[in-house]
Formats: structure tokens, C-alpha cells, sequence
């Protein structure tokens, strides 16, 4: 079945009793049983709520998992599938990580005596080098935030497999709709629904993915035993976000192929970031393993004084926090997504005080140009 039909009708898309073409919306914290000798399919909705069950359901079967746990946000997913390593664990993690993931792994895991090595995951012979015998998993991001690398998943996963390690890998900026990685031999997909799942900016939502109902269990335990579950309402405005992915995807992809050879011509950009660029490191890797570039991408201006004036002169893009919404954001990572990062650490990864990162939305992608132009001519 195509994405675009599996889109609309993966999960629960009728309801059993009324025939409704709307999953209800079950604001119930608990559930009356029916005996003492047995209890019904739901008893307290942290264990389990029917409308995120559904959102659930719909998220595994586009991944092709067979398990998905809904959090309360893309850090809470990411921190709870943390949780099913032990102290003394070691993991290797990309260098180009989201700011958050780096925070939590730095500064609160490495308390908790989870170890880490960052290296260049791009190479899989890196990843091969930093293994000793204590790693216990791969935790990747590709594209990655916000530069954008490519990471083999396919390589990376044989190695993990080799080794006896779990392959996590940050799906975010793809979606299952552009690549899904537990097709490619990984075992645990990560996902800041937030972004394009949702895709309206209205919603905090995270989620953990696997094929594998054994982890899924191990994930299931951590999300009842820790808690950091997903609402219901946040459930329903995601179930319906997801229904329009397909075309989301499709449209802000074109306006950022468009945007991206435009800014790769700019005198005033030193750098673009985009995997649809043939330039781009990783261009052919990418298209091996995914079925669109997608519709983030960097880019790096000549100047501090340039980037804080189009920062400070957007209109039709949001300077904001954040991506994958309808509207266009531009983003700041020095500041933003990477903030949590050292400065060493962030000028050791690339991450300068004039790099810019754009969600393209839905907008003319004309419009965004001529928005940027006049901003970079002043």
C-alpha cells in the first residue's frame, strides 16, 4: 500500500460503534472494571488511554514498527528510551546531535553513569573504532540538527548487529512519510512529533518506535513506570495533524529545493546545508536510504551583523524555536536548538555564530526568496 493510502487509513479510522471517520476523544483518567478476576482492555490512562492507543498504532504501522509509545514530548521519548540502558553503559552518539539530546546525554545521563562518545558517525569506521566492550547501542541522527550529515543506516546497523547493539536513531526531520529506518536494520526509531507529525505547531509530542515486541516491552514498561505520557487531547490534534503529511511534506520539500539552489548562489551565503544539493556530503547516501531530501535545511551568512538583521527582519518566516510547521521557521541554533551546547563544542562541530536553520512551510517559496533577498541586500 502507498504511503500517501497508509496516511489516512493505517490505525483505527472508523470507530466501532457510531461508524465516526474521528477517533473520540477520551478525556477519562481511570476506567471502571468489570470483576475482580478480570479487568477490562483499559484501567488508568498513564497505563494506556484509547485516543493515544490510536495515535500509537498509527505511528507503528507508518514506521512498519510493531510497537510505538506516545511521550509528552521528542526529549521525554528520547530520555525514556535512555532509561532501558544501565549505569556503566556506553553508547556512541553522532557529533551533529540535537542540542537537547546532547544536554540530557552530558549532564544528566552521564550522572546516572550512562557513558558516551561522540564521533563522526558519517564514517562508519568511526563508529567501528569507539566501540569497547561495555556499548550497549548507536544513538544516530540523519539528517542530522542542524547541519544536516548523512550517516550510512544501513552500514551502521549491520555493525550494530555484528556487535550486539541497538541502533537508535532520530527520525525527526524525515518522517516516516521520506525514511524509515527500522526498514533499514535499526532497531528503535525516535521521533520529536512536535515537528512535521503534527505539523501545525500547536502540539509538545514525542514517540519511540520498534518492530521488535520484545523492546517494545522494555519501552512499554519505561513509559508506565516513568510516566511522561502523552495527553489525549495532544493525541487527537496529532492523529489529525498526521492526516496530511503527504502533502505537508511534499510542498514544503519543493519550496526547500527551490529556496536551497537559490541561497547556494547568494554572495552573502558562505555555505548551504541540504541533502537534495548533488554538492551535499552524503547526497547519494541519502537517496539510497530515504525517498526525499525533506524541508529543512542551513545555511551560513557572511557576517554576524547579516544574520542578526534577517533574523530581526523576517515577516513571512517565524523566528522561532522549533520546526516542521505550516508556517516557515527560521532558526537560530547558536541560541536555540544548540544553546545547551558549550561554545567549544559548538565551534568544534561547525554550529558558528552565523548559521541559520529554515523549516520551509507552506508559503510561496517565491515569497520566502524575495523576503530574504531584500533582507540580505541591506
Amino acid at each position: 500500500m502507498d504511503m500517501a493510502t497508509r496516511l489516512i487509513h493505517t490505525g483505527a479510522t472508523v470507530e466501532s460503534v457510531q461508524g465516526a471517520l474521528s477517533v473520540p476523544l477520551y478525556h477519562a483518567s481511570t476506567y471502571a472494571q468489570p470483576s475482580v478476576e478480570s479487568f477490562g482492555r483499559w484501567d488508568y490512562a498513564r497505563s494506556g488511554n484509547p485516543t493515544r492507543h490510536a495515535l500509537e498504532e498509527a505511528i507503528a504501522g507508518l514506521e512498519g514498527g510493531s510497537v510505538c509509545c506516545a511521550f509528552g514530548s521528542g526529549m521525554a521519548a528520547t530520555s525514556s528510551t535512555l532509561l532501558i540502558f544501565k549505569p556503566g553503559d556506553h553508547l556512541i552518539v553522532c557529533d551533529d546531535v540535537y542540542g537537547g539530546t546532547f544536554r540530557v546525554l552530558t549532564r544528566l545521563f552521564s550522572q546516572w553513569g550512562l557513558t558516551i562518545t561522540f564521533v563522526d558517525a558519517t564514517d562508519p569506521a568511526n563508529i567501528a573504532a569507539a566501540i569497547r566492550p561495555e556499548t550497549k547501542g548507536l544513538f544516530l541522527e540523519t539528517p542530522s540538527n542542524p547541519l544536516l550529515k548523512i550517516i550510512d543506516l544501513r552500514a551502521a546497523a549491520i555493525l550494530a548487529r555484528e556487535r550486539g547493539l541497538l541502533t537508535i536513531v532520530d527520525n525527526t526531520f524525515m518522517t516516516p512519510y521520506f525514511q524509515r529506518p527500522l526498514e533499514l536494520g535499526c532497531d528503535i526509531v525516535i521521533h520529536s512529533g512536535t515537528k512535521f507529525l503534527n505539523g501545525h505547531s500547536d502540539v509538545v509530542c514525542g514517540f519511540a518506535v520498534t518492530a521488535d515486541p520484545a523492546l517494545g516491552e522494555r519501552l512499554r514498561f519505561v513509559q508506565n513506570a516513568f510516566g511522561a505520557i502523552l495527553g489525549p487531547n495532544d493525541s487527537w490534534l496529532t492523529l489529525r495533524g498526521l492526516r496530511t503529511l503527504k502533502v505537508r511534506m511534499e510542498e514544503s520539500q519543493k519550496g526547500a529545493a527551490t529556496i536551497a539552489g537559490w541561497l547556494a548562489e547568494h554572495p552573502r551565503v558562505r555555505q548551504v546545508w541540504y541533502p537534495g544539493l548533488p554538492g551535499h556530503p552524503g547526497h547519494q547516501v541519502h537517496l539510497s536510504q530515504s525517498s526525499g531530501p525533506g524541508a529543512v535545511l542551513s545555511f551560513e551568512l557572511d557576517s554576524f551583523e547579516l544574520t542578526k538583521t534577517v533574523l530581526e527582519g523576517v515577516r513571512l518566516m517565524a523566528f522561532a524555536v522549533s520546526l516542521g510547521g505550516v508556517e516557515s521557521i527560521l532558526s537560530y541554533p547558536a541560541k536555540m536548538s544548540h544553546a545547551a551546547m558549550p561554545p567549544q563544542e559548538r565551534a568544534l562541530r561547525g554550529i558558528s555564530d552565523s548559521l541559520l536553520r529554515l523549516s520551509v512551510g507552506l508559503e510561496s517559496p517565491d515569497d520566502l526568496i524575495a523576503e530574504l533577498d531584500r533582507l540580505m541586500k541591506s
